[in-house]
């Protein structure tokens, strides 16, 4: 379906995401979304937008591109993602991107080390693999010790599985569950749900129309979009063929070294499929490698 068929934009889509969460005139938006997840102690009631991007101390240090990155008004750091494909190493992207705002409060000259809470927010459109069977959707990550007791709570990881959402409009009942159906289903939907009439939402599906757009707005949106479902359908054929060429060879040489085989071919050609559209779409070679796993050199290749 042509996306300008649809009357709400996809807020998974780096256009749709940063439309309805990363301008000013929107940041109610944000605010209330992040309010949902956060401890009481640091909840919200304003922000301002940094620089998505954040550079090391020198040019042969690696940099970091969030998709959104604020400031609370008391100091507090916030790294807001959306994830629309599981990658190598995501774990270790995380720590290393809550680096960037942790180092950048230092200050010069006599300093006592004090610190402002970081928090990284991940939306993510895929399920942890040690989380399959698990309901709960949303994972809150700290440094605790080994009596499980919050040794820092300065520093935290929420995530969030949206494809384990499966509630239907009738079923909701949190302000939490309300988001999550509004980042699940907003590009289907025709109008606003009767669940869904308080001002933030009437707020986000007027922000979401299309028909609002201008023609620069459209064609970027239609780009992103064309981006976010060529990743889609690359990462899902992919895993089709690397378990069905699994099973094959699995019959063949023994079910598990083929199954192993299998996905593994599947997923390098994946990262290979996933690094061309991201090359094509004009994405910073440090974002692809971190996606992808793949080396510099291969990726300047392809």
């Amino acid at each position: 379906m042509s996306p300008l068929k649809d009357k709400y934009i996809n807020p998974l889509t780096d256009f749709g995401f940063k439309r309805l969460f990363g301008t000013e005139p929107n940041k109610t938006l944000l605010i209330d979304f992040l309010n949902q997840i956060l401890p009481k102690k640091h909840r919200i009631k304003d922000l301002s937008y940094s620089k998505n991007e954040q550079l090391g101390h020198n040019e042969l240090d690696r940099k970091a591109i969030f998709d959104l990155y604020c400031v609370g008004e008391t100091g507090e750091r916030f790294i807001v993602e959306v994830q629309k494909a599981k990658q190598n190493f995501f774990k270790d992207r995380s720590i290393y991107y809550a680096s960037f705002p942790i180092q950048e409060q230092a200050k010069m000259g006599d300093w006592d080390y004090r610190l402002s809470a970081v928090y990284t927010v991940g939306i993510l459109d895929f399920i942890f693999d040690e989380h399959k069977t698990e309901e709960e959707l949303l994972h809150v990550v700290e440094l605790k010790n080994q009596r499980c007791e919050v040794f820092y709570d300065k520093l935290k990881f929420l995530y969030i599985e949206l494809p384990k959402f499966s509630k239907k409009e009738e079923d909701l009942e949190t302000h939490f569950d309300k988001w999550l159906y509004a980042f699940r289903h907003l590009s289907q939907l025709q109008d606003r749900p009767k669940k869904l009439q308080e001002k933030v939402f009437e707020k986000l599906f007027n922000t979401a129309e299309i028909a609002k757009f201008t023609a620069e707005e459209r064609e970027a949106y239609e780009e992103s979009l064309k981006y976010y479902r060529d990743l889609k359908n690359v990462v899902d054929t992919s895993k089709e063929e690397g378990i069905s060429e699994g099973i094959e060879i699995g019959f063949e040489k023994g079910m598990e070294k083929g199954m192993e085989k299998g996905m593994e071919k599947g997923k390098n050609e994946k990262n290979i499929e996933i690094a061309k559209k991201m090359k094509q779409s004009g994405e910073p070679i440090e974002k692809i490698t971190a996606y992808t796993n793949l080396r510099k050199d291969e990726i300047e290749k392809l």
